[in-house]
């Protein structure tokens, strides 16, 4: 076997690992920033107010909600 060609796969292998590896710390990175993002827009959707509640009885209030 050629000397050149076993380096030559040897260093397509060791590549080939290194971009695996690469690959699997980008993917967690990923997911922490995703699980971040996750539990920020769940905070903003809890600091909202609530809406009012419809007037159930009366002249005002019962057929149209609108805020200004």
């Amino acid at each position: 076997m050629d000397v050149g060609l076993s380096q030559s796969l040897v260093n397509t292998a060791t590549a080939m690992a290194s971009q695996k590896t690469s690959d699997a710390v980008n993917m967690t990175v990923l997911k922490k920033a995703l699980d971040i993002q996750k539990s920020s827009a769940a905070q903003m959707l809890e600091a909202l107010p609530q809406p009012q509640q419809l007037a159930t009885s009366g002249s005002l209030g019962t057929q149209v909600n609108t805020y200004a």
